[in-house]
């Protein structure tokens, strides 16, 4: 079983509860014009991992993860390998490991997503814009399996961090953050909830792949539109 990976972060510090283990995953079907990874796209890699390459590498870093922090998959999308997460996974549960899954949830749940979901401990829920044509522009698909991600989630009691990056002009229309803020709600595991301000310290990226930067000329986020968002929002988590 090997994995297509991108690289590694070993001692982060944002991706989830304490001091977690990052993978990030190569691969993603979402075309985010606003993405700081724009080199994981792709699915073909010239980095393979085997489970156990992987799995030994986390456990140098053991003692530093647990039990305040954990492993955190990210990417890229996570979720386009679900069958190398599931035996990872699985190693990673018997040390007694918390996991988490950064992902955008955009995917059919099927029966080894099913799987994957209960070997994991809490999930980083990128929701895109409550607005499906927003969300379209600016990610090229539908929040729509985003949205029944986040439902299944709930009702299968799985904790969630949602974040939304806040990108003036696109995603901080007030009516939308009012539906995201209902739709919040509308769930009974949401540990936490995170507006991100948009920046673009990632346009190299594209730049390095001789790509042009789609939200070239976009001011990138305040601390005042953050705390503007909030104020429409109020959401207490």
């Amino acid at each position: 079983m090997k994995g297509k990976i991108h690289s590694f972060e070993s001692l982060g510090a944002v991706d989830g509860p304490g001091i977690r283990f990052v993978i990030f995953m190569q691969g993603c079907a979402l075309k985010c014009k606003y993405c700081q990874n724009r080199d994981t796209w792709s699915m073909d890699s010239k980095k393979e991992y085997e489970v156990d390459e992987v799995f030994s590498t986390i456990m140098k870093y053991k003692n530093y993860i647990v039990p305040n922090g954990g492993v955190t998959i990210s990417g890229g999308e996570p979720l386009l390998q679900v069958d190398f997460l599931i035996e990872l996974f699985k190693r990673l549960k018997k040390e007694k490991i918390h996991t988490c899954i950064d992902t955008s949830g955009s995917v059919d749940i099927t029966p080894k997503i099913e799987e994957l979901v209960n070997l994991t401990d809490l999930f980083l829920l990128d929701i895109k814009c409550i607005n499906d044509k927003v969300c379209k522009d600016l990610t090229g698909v539908s929040n729509k399996k985003e949205l029944e991600f986040a439902k299944y989630l709930d009702e299968n009691n799985k904790n969630m961090w949602i974040r939304q990056v806040l990108v003036p002009t696109i995603t901080d229309n007030e009516e939308d953050l009012v539906n995201l803020s209902l739709f919040i709600k509308s769930l009974k595991n949401v540990e936490k909830f995170e507006l991100l301000k948009y920046h673009d310290l990632g346009k190299f990226k594209w730049k390095n792949l001789n790509l042009k930067y789609p939200l070239k000329g976009y001011r990138t986020a305040t601390d005042e539109d953050i705390i503007r968002a909030k104020n429409i929002m109020k959401v207490e988590i």
